[in-house]
C-alpha cells in the first residue's frame, strides 16, 4: 500500500533587502550586456525581448485570479495589460522593420518563350 504524502512546507520568503539585492544586480548586468550588443542587432533582440513578454502575461494571469485579495487582483490585471500591450507593440515594430528591407518582387505575366 502507497503512504500518503505529507504536505510540503511552506518555502522560506526572501527578505526585502536580498530581494533589492537580485533586483538591483539583474539590473546592472542587463544593462552591460545589452550595452556590448552592436546597433544592428539591438532592435531585433529587443523585438524578440518583448515577445517572452508571454512568459510575464502568464504570471499576472495567475496573480489575478480569485485566490487573491482585490488589492493583488487589481495589480494583476494592469499587469496582463501592460504585458499585452507589450507583446503587441513587439509585434507591430518587427513587422514595420521587416516592411523596410523587404523588397518589391514583380508578378510574371504569363509563360516566358
Amino acid at each position: 500500500m502507497i503512504a500518503p504524502i505529507a504536505p510540503a512546507e511552506a518555502a522560506p520568503q526572501a527578505d526585502l533587502w536580498s530581494q533589492l539585492f537580485v533586483f538591483m544586480l539583474a539590473t546592472f548586468i542587463g544593462l552591460g550586456v545589452i550595452r556590448r550588443v552592436s546597433r544592428l542587432l539591438h532592435t531585433p533582440l529587443m523585438s524578440i525581448t518583448n515577445a517572452i513578454s508571454a512568459i510575464a502575461v502568464v504570471g499576472a494571469i495567475l496573480v489575478a485570479g480569485p485566490d487573491y485579495p482585490v488589492g493583488t487582483r487589481v495589480l494583476g490585471a494592469i499587469a496582463v495589460f501592460a504585458s499585452m500591450t507589450n507583446i503587441v507593440s513587439g509585434f507591430l515594430i518587427t513587422q514595420r522593420m521587416l516592411k523596410m528591407f523587404k523588397t518589391e518582387t514583380k508578378a510574371i505575366e504569363g509563360p516566358r518563350q
